[in-house]
């Protein structure tokens, strides 16, 4: 299955009350890009992320991987190149210590159990919490937590990863740590959060949802800097752009 593109086509979804959460919503991700999904409470950025993942199926229209249809048939294999971090890390840990978690991924698909212990320690040690293997979830940070549950989706080696709110609830300290840590990969990211800055940092072109729709999709450079467009939408510019006479704040040289 070819990896290098993940594409919405005129999504739609409702939940069961009647709320129409994403109304029509088109875009294409190419092989390595780092995309940031923003936008107010309600706009629809983690009902788009499980239609992607196929958490969630749409009453209209697509999501495709490569060029294969996500469906309930083509599930399982999609799930090996998209993995996703949920907001809450206490959703995807639930096993007994911390490396039965990052294994659970790859058993569940029957790989070798040498294999296994070999994803394992290099998901832990590529997340740097190696040493709490053998921890009880349960008794790890909210930093720990975050970074056990973004293992549990590397041990599936998958080719894209999709974060929602991967900074949210975490200390300064933690929160830079793994700003660090997703910076250092080389996957094709997708990102919701409302830490502006920290999209900032990290993506290089950005989509901006409101009631559903995508009325923004451009560079970070841009749409970051568009005080009109961000106040808008019920967002407001980044800290590190703010009191800037120019543009808005100390913009870094990061987005040219």
């Amino acid at each position: 299955m070819s990896h290098h593109k993940i594409e919405a086509r005129g999504l739609k979804y409702a939940y069961p009350d009647g709320h129409e959460a994403v109304k029509d919503i088109s875009f294409v991700i190419h092989h390595g890009e780092a995309v940031g999904v923003i936008g107010a409470n309600g706009a629809g950025k983690s009902t788009l992320l499980m239609l992607l993942m196929g958490v969630l199926f749409p009453d209209g229209g697509d999501v495709l991987v490569g060029d294969v249809l996500v469906t309930k048939k083509t599930l399982s294999m999609i799930r090996k190149s998209l993995g996703m971090v949920f907001q809450d890390p206490n959703d995807q840990l639930f096993m007994t210590t911390v490396y039965d978690d990052v294994a659970f991924g790859p058993r569940n698909y029957k790989v070798d159990e040498a294999e296994v212990d070999r994803r394992v320690k290099e998901a832990l040690e590529l997340v740097g919490i190696a040493h709490l293997s053998d921890r009880a979830p349960f008794k790890l940070s909210g930093g720990e937590k975050r970074a056990a549950s973004i293992a549990t989706v590397l041990s599936m080696q998958p080719d894209l990863l999709i974060l929602d709110e991967p900074t949210a609830a975490l200390d300064p300290k933690s929160r830079r740590r793994i700003m660090k840590l997703l910076k250092g990969f080389s996957h094709t990211k997708i990102i919701t959060s409302h830490d502006l800055d920290m999209v900032y940092e990290l993506c290089d072109r950005i989509i901006v949802l409101k009631n559903g729709v995508v009325v923004a999709d451009g560079k970070t450079s841009e749409i970051l800097t568009d005080a009109a467009l961000l106040d808008a939408c019920g967002l407001e510019l980044p800290l590190a752009m703010q009191g800037c006479p120019v543009c808005g704040g100390n913009q870094e040289t990061r987005h040219k």
